[in-house]
């Protein structure tokens, strides 16, 4: 496991806890709107945080971080990652994974052993333009298994997804509607170029498209939520 990132106190990753967050190299997928390009494409070159640090300023600061956010990247990739979360929950702290959904195997084995608290998922686009909005090609039987694992309602979740101006319009949206339909919670994030994403030159769903996508996400997912707007 390549921990490349971490940011020791974060307010906004994880809903009303104080978390840390750190950030793992390595990605299957190559999405061109992706502000994380230096842990998906050169993650090797970046800097490698030990476990062990890691560890230890959890049990420095377990009386005021409640929890850890896991990021990438994408964290499934790593074999190790269950017993490296396990020894995070033996401090009594709470584990949210961010993830693109592609390796359901190792979601489930992290629900069914309860080291999970929260899952963030990645929905990047409808399935019929999945690949082009991902950068590589994606297996959709696998995306559908992690969104119906999370379904069942084992830990609380969200689905969320970056509106990119030149990625996304209503026939998308519409599509993803019936497709999503029934989860329970989905955010529509604001793409923001920060200067580091994989591709240049995209822009961000305006206000009012974003809102329109909201009311068209809702006639079939009850809770739909603007993110960064």
């Amino acid at each position: 496991m390549h921990i490349c990132g971490m940011e020791k106190l974060s307010l906004v990753d994880f809903d009303r806890y104080t978390a840390c967050t750190i950030f793992l190299g390595g990605c299957n997928y190559r999405c061109p709107f992706c502000h994380n390009a230096h842990l998906v494409c050169d993650h090797t070159s970046q800097p490698n945080i030990t476990i062990e640090s890691v560890l230890d300023y959890l049990k420095l600061r377990r009386n005021c971080i409640d929890a850890l956010c896991i990021s990438g990247g994408e964290p499934t990739l790593n074999a190790d990652l269950p017993v490296f979360i396990q020894r995070v929950k033996q401090l009594g702290v709470k584990v949210k994974l961010d993830t693109n959904g592609s390796n359901p195997r190792m979601l489930n084995q992290l629900i069914k052993t309860d080291l999970l608290d929260y899952v963030a998922m990645d929905i990047k686009n409808c399935t019929s333009k999945y690949s082009l909005t991902a950068g590589a090609s994606v297996d959709i039987s696998n995306i559908n298994a992690s969104i119906e694992l999370l379904k069942l309602g084992a830990i609380p979740y969200e689905l969320r997804t970056t509106l990119v101006l030149q990625l996304h319009n209503t026939e998308d949206i519409m599509e993803l509607s019936d497709w999503l339909t029934g989860v329970d919670k989905l955010y529509l994030q604001k793409f923001i170029d920060v200067g580091n994403c994989i591709q240049s030159g995209l822009t961000a769903v305006d206000m009012e498209q974003a809102l329109e996508y909201k009311r068209l996400l809702s006639k079939t997912i009850d809770n739909v939520y603007l993110r960064g707007y």
